[in-house]
């Protein structure tokens, strides 16, 4: 499948990123050396630091130096959609950032931004060490446990459509799992995935795990999913070649993937945690046209809502799942839904 442009700007570029921010600081001093001048290099300023978050929004620096030119600007309508921004490549609650819309963020944007960053480093080392510290500076110790606890407790109620929410939180998770919360690496990787099940690099994190823990099936369904997403990547098919040849001298036994049961369980799953962040309708949908079967089919009418509700990733999974259950009607639907994501 073929990612779209957005899509592929969204994924970290440090060094361009690092180059669109030193542009926009060169304009900063050249507004601050030649006042006549100043409008026209703060709007350059302003794009390059722009063109800096899109191609690095991991730079707690491509943040700040936008928030910093915003502040210069005395644009405060402008800092505050920055802050915003933040909060929602951070996973935060934004009907918590709601209580914030009637502050001053010329006199308090900053300091708001830091303290975010304070708590929630972008980067997934520095956040560990914030984890830690918090945690009385002991990796091991009762109160990281309960830091790491808590951290767990967010991932389960955040939002993660934003891809880079996803992005971020997959790191974190990442690292969570190179200390050993293998279990917990597991479930917090389904609520990432059933918000943005488009993520095949953490499915393919998450194929890896099961598969090294002799978890075949549940390997099977997240290779099998990558493989649906990014059909050049042949993964579920060198994941069957090696459970054949790893029958030292015995006889290999055939293995074409795991039970139907098996399979649209796991989908199903996907479907309810994915129903945590669903897009209600606001208004109620018209059919377009009058049913002329003397059966109406439920789950087609419940696809094509859930399709026009831009409930995209519930959609998706739930053709997968009317699919892998031998329902080839619901395969345009799941073309459709791949597209749309």
């Amino acid at each position: 499948m073929r990612q779209s442009a957005h899509d592929d700007l969204q994924h970290p570029r440090r060094n361009l990123g690092n180059r669109y921010r030193s542009q926009a600081q060169k304009f900063v001093r050249l507004a601050k050396a030649d006042p006549e001048r100043k409008e026209s290099n703060m709007q350059w300023a302003e794009q390059n630091a722009r063109q800096a978050l899109l191609h690095d929004f991991t730079d707690e620096r491509n943040w700040r130096c936008l928030a910093d030119i915003k502040a210069g600007l005395k644009d405060n309508d402008g800092l505050g959609i920055v802050l915003e921004d933040v909060f929602t490549v951070l996973g935060r609650d934004t009907e918590q950032f709601e209580k914030l819309k009637q502050l001053d963020y010329l006199e308090f944007g900053l300091e708001l931004l830091e303290a975010a960053f304070a708590r929630d480093p972008l980067t997934p080392d520095a956040w560990w060490e914030a984890l830690v510290a918090r945690g009385g500076g002991d990796e091991q110790s009762d109160e990281v446990l309960l830091e790491i606890a808590e951290f767990a407790d967010r991932c389960r109620d955040l939002d993660f459509r934003d891809q880079r929410a996803n992005i971020v939180y997959g790191r974190r998770i990442e690292h969570l799992r190179l200390q050993g919360f293998e279990d917990l690496f597991i479930e917090l990787s389904r609520h990432l995935l059933a918000h943005r099940p488009v993520n095949h690099e953490l499915w393919m994190q998450l194929g890896r795990l099961h598969e090294r823990r002799q978890e075949i099936d549940s390997a099977w369904s997240c290779y099998d999913h990558v493989q649906t997403l990014m059909p050049h990547l042949l993964v579920r098919d060198e994941f069957l070649n090696r459970l054949t040849e790893r029958m030292d001298g015995g006889e290999k036994k055939p293995w074409s993937g795991p039970k139907l049961e098996h399979r649209t369980s796991f989908l199903e799953q996907m479907e309810e945690l994915n129903k945590r962040v669903r897009q209600e309708t606001t208004e109620p949908i018209v059919e377009s046209m009058e049913e002329a079967e003397e059966e109406t089919n439920l789950e087609e009418k419940k696809l094509v809502e859930l399709i026009e509700s831009s409930n995209i990733s519930e959609a998706f999974f739930m053709a997968r799942r009317l699919v892998a259950s031998g329902e080839s009607w619901a395969e345009p639907y799941l073309e459709q839904c791949r597209s749309m994501m």
